[in-house]
């Protein structure tokens, strides 16, 4: 009892293996820290490019959502409605220039980017790409364009997790996860919702119901992290300020479903229309650098109609939370924001695709919920619920993300009143979603990630042990044969069986080793069949496992051993006795008959 427990302490303190198992969560702090200054620097960047390039060119001042606060003085100068046409364009040319000279990647949404590195790339990103994204994304925002934060700073957060495990020289795995906890860190500080950072990271990757599971205690700890360093120079709280809006009656569960519909049917027109907008530019005959300036132009010929279709809409979507807007104003903005995004980000300008969305979602959620009103006002009590609602359902729909959304908006309107109907809203709207999202570099599921692969190769096998794969699949086997067997003699004997090793016995019966047939084909060509040589002087050692074990062992120890087959060894009172030799095509056998086998399971 002694020596167990002092093994057991020894074990509990063995510190090279507990910081092997949790460096990554030792790592998360400072990645945290780095991507929450990271979001204080793309914020300021940001408000500097809004104050250069919207106020002091064009005189337009949009507002801001009011847990927001302008770290610049705004100019004096003058609105002017033709200085929006092309301030865009100007900011398009500037950004577009930057992004296709120095970082081609750095281009579109980002989010892509980060789940297109996760998948195929080794969780790889270019050390120069956060510093093109963020002034590049402040410079499309900042001019007017119409994007969000949310993929500039998941570009940037990822970034700064995949270069930190570049430089400890991490494994992949390490690596990927480091850097979507990166990522959740940047979503999670400059949205003011943490917990909606940690969960987003990991369920954005996948288009259906799934998501990594291992990500959610790494990017909890850098989310709060960042949000923590972000809010000691921006002030803690949320993000909007709402009016204590409740679900009050399951009745109220009708309207809602309705508005399902609606951000469902709107959000699939949306992504449409955004990979349309984003292949046409791809086929007009002009240098790249140049194409988001045609975007910006476009954008802000939209802007001088509507204005509020320019830059991030929150303070519009303010506006709408307090009722201050009409059905007609909700559904322009709804409808221009979907073109101008299309414009600003589909040509190749630098910008994310949520803030967009939760504007278009909010808009559209609004206007429902008034028209709603107007038709039953008993079941719609308080229409500008529909508008947080909307945000929720619409983005969950387009980005196939019904769980992290609802918390997101929660924790950006500061109350959790509508959790019920956001839940109901964004479930169905994601059931109802079309077939074209916003994040095409989603995988379906895990299953059909190639990083996964492995591990289910790995499950699957763990399910049949060596002694089932035996008898279920094995052809007939060679007999051992005695270690004098002259070469002529094995000759005949292998010609029997189409197998490329040979158990062999010693005089004993017990067994020695095995012999490569091409090892027998090679000394007949150089020495006859008169050679002297016997079995005995062409064994070759063999690695060995026991009938019980799962074929992972068997499948370990070939890899260990770089050799495609193992001696099989079952136990026969105290004796341990030779059972056969187990190769590759037998385990690729064995696989191929649980996967098409009923329920995978025998």
């Amino acid at each position: 009892m002694l020596r167990f427990l002092k093994r057991l302490f020894r074990h509990s303190l063995n510190v090279r293996r507990w910081f092997r198992y949790r460096r990554v969560l030792l790592l998360a702090i400072p990645t945290g820290i780095v991507a929450g200054l990271g979001s204080v620097v793309f914020y300021c960047a940001l408000d500097l490019a809004s104050t250069g390039f919207l106020d002091f060119l064009a005189g337009y001042r949009p507002e801001g959502a009011m847990g927001e606060h302008p770290v610049f003085p705004s100019t004096t100068t003058l609105f002017s409605r033709w200085a929006l046409v092309f301030v865009p364009a100007i900011g398009g040319l500037i950004s577009g220039w930057l992004i296709y000279s120095f970082a081609p990647e750095a281009e579109g949404h980002g989010t892509d980017a980060a789940i297109d590195s996760y998948h195929f790339k080794n969780a790889i990103i270019r050390t120069r790409i956060p510093i093109i994204k963020t002034i590049a994304s402040a410079i499309t925002i900042g001019s007017g364009g119409s994007g969000g934060r949310e993929g500039p700073i998941a570009q940037i957060g990822a970034g700064f997790g995949s270069i930190m495990a570049q430089w400890l020289r991490l494994t992949q795995g390490e690596r990927r996860i480091l850097m979507m906890a990166g990522m959740s860190a940047g979503i999670g500080s400059i949205f003011h919702a943490p917990l909606a950072g940690a969960i987003f990271a990991a369920e954005i990757l996948y288009r259906d119901i799934d998501m990594e599971y291992e990500l959610l205690v790494p990017s909890a700890i850098t989310s709060v992290v960042a949000y923590c360093v972000f809010s000691l120079f921006f002030g803690f709280g949320p993000l909007f300020y709402t009016p204590n809006f409740t679900f009050s009656h399951a009745k109220e569960i009708i309207p809602y479903t309705i508005l399902a519909v609606v951000v469902a049917t709107g959000a699939n027109l949306h992504a449409r229309l955004f990979y349309f907008a984003r292949d046409l530019f791809l086929k007009i005959p002009v240098r790249p650098h140049v194409k988001p300036a045609i975007g910006g132009l476009l954008t802000g010929a939209i802007g001088y109609f509507i204005p509020n279709a320019l830059h991030t809409g929150y303070g519009f979507l303010q506006q709408a939370f307090f009722g201050k807007c009409s059905i007609g104003i909700l559904l322009a903005v709804a409808i221009a924001r979907s073109f101008t995004t299309a414009f600003s980000i589909g040509s190749g300008g630098s910008g994310g695709v949520f803030g967009p969305s939760v504007v278009i979602g909010g808009a559209l959620g609004g206007a429902t919920g008034i028209i709603l009103s107007h038709i039953a006002p008993g079941l719609v009590p308080i229409p500008e619920c529909y508008c947080i609602v909307g945000m929720a359902g619409f983005f969950a729909a387009a980005a196939s993300t019904p769980f992290s959304t609802v918390i997101m908006v929660s924790e950006m309107t500061g109350g959790y009143g509508l959790l019920l109907p956001a839940v109901w809203v964004s479930t169905l709207a994601f059931l109802l979603k079309g077939k074209v999202g916003l994040y095409e570099k989603q995988i379906t599921t895990r299953f059909d990630t190639p990083i996964h692969h492995g591990d289910f190769l790995v499950g699957v096998l763990g399910k049949l042990t060596i002694h089932e794969a035996l008898k279920r699949f094995k052809q007939a086997m060679p007999e051992p044969v005695p270690a004098d067997t002259t070469i002529s003699e094995l000759l005949d004997y292998m010609s029997s069986f189409p197998h490329s090793v040979f158990p062999v016995m010693d005089s004993k019966g017990d067994f020695i080793g095995v012999i490569p047939a091409i090892k027998v084909r090679k000394t007949v060509t150089r020495e006859g069949l008169s050679s002297s040589t016997t079995a005995a002087d062409l064994i070759e050692k063999c690695p060995t496992v026991y009938s019980w074990e799962p074929l992972t062992i068997a499948l370990k120890r070939m890899a260990e051993n770089h050799v495609d087959h193992v001696a099989v060894f079952s136990s026969r009172g105290e004796k341990m006795t030779y059972s056969g030799i187990f190769t590759h095509s037998d385990i690729l056998k064995a696989y191929e008959q649980l996967l098409t086998s009923e329920g995978n399971t025998f």
